[in-house]
């Protein structure tokens, strides 16, 4: 008997009207659904109508619920993956199905939709070429910022999930580790209701965030520019280090142009260094 079919469906981040219509249609004709958290999910599926049946599959339960699907699949039933927002296995469970699925030759297709890193880096205004998926930080401070560290001197854009509980520490310790004038986006609440998504130096979004009460609930997607290049990171410090010379004696703007000019760092920076605005 041939197997079914593993569908990974990604499902609405927030915005219900962002489901497409294919994703309904797999979801109700397979014989299973599993899902990260079937509470969650129930209301979804009882806006478009799905009346298929349902089965729990976390990360506290994800090597036994994954050995029940796969018995399904190997029976020829089709079934369905979801997580409670997003597409499934991007920071959520789902790793060890899908292995397992695929190392016993079933076919494993996606129904592909809303994915907050995808939808934060495309607003971010930062560069997308290249970017480096991190998920959550650590949650303890210590792991936060060797984790941090390590990144610090990479080159592609930066992508961070984050949660209220620990938003504004993480921005201080990105502060702390990448520089208070590194851009960066944090988009927050993505597709619904109170969304927002900030834009400015690392510095300035922690100032913002840190003073906004509003601005630490809900759930954060972090985008960070990459580091310069060597040469460009060197004349960048150099700059920094001339016009903290200068600014005792000159106005900002005058000192960020004088330590431009002297060390060949961008003024922009230099002048964020002194205004916290852009020139």
């Amino acid at each position: 008997m041939p197997s079914g079919t593993l569908w990974i469906v990604a499902t609405p981040i927030g915005n219900l009207e962002d489901l497409p219509p294919r994703a309904v249609a797999v979801l109700r004709a397979v014989a299973l659904v599993a899902c990260e958290d079937t509470r969650h999910s129930a209301g979804l599926f009882a806006r478009f109508g799905v009346g298929t049946p349902t089965l729990p599959l976390h990360e506290h339960n994800e090597r036994e619920a994954a050995e029940r699907v796969l018995a399904r699949l190997l029976a020829g039933e089709s079934v369905a993956l979801v997580s409670d927002a997003g597409t499934p296995l991007v920071s959520d469970p789902g790793f060890r199905l899908v292995a397992a699925a695929r190392e016993a030759g079933v076919r494993v297709s996606t129904v592909p939709g809303p994915c907050a890193l995808v939808a934060a880096l495309s607003i971010s205004g930062l560069p997308t070429d290249r970017f480096c998926f991190e998920g959550f930080l650590p949650p303890k401070a210590a792991a936060r910022r060797a984790r941090l560290e390590s990144l610090a001197t990479d080159a592609r854009t930066l992508v961070f999930y984050e949660s209220k509980h620990r938003i504004v520490e993480s921005l201080q310790d990105l502060v702390a580790t990448l520089g208070p004038q590194r851009r960066a986006t944090v988009a927050r609440e993505l597709t619904k209701l109170h969304e927002t998504v900030l834009a400015g130096t690392l510095e300035q979004l922690h100032a913002r965030v840190l003073a906004d009460p509003e601005q630490q609930l809900g759930e954060f997607v972090v985008v960070v520019e990459g580091a310069p290049d060597g040469a460009d990171a060197a004349r960048l410090r150099e700059g920094e280090r001339v016009f903290r010379l200068l600014a005792p004696e000159l106005p900002g703007s005058r000192a960020a142009k004088l330590a431009a000019a002297i060390t060949g760092a961008p003024r922009n920076a230099l002048y964020r260094l002194a205004t916290g605005e852009d020139s």
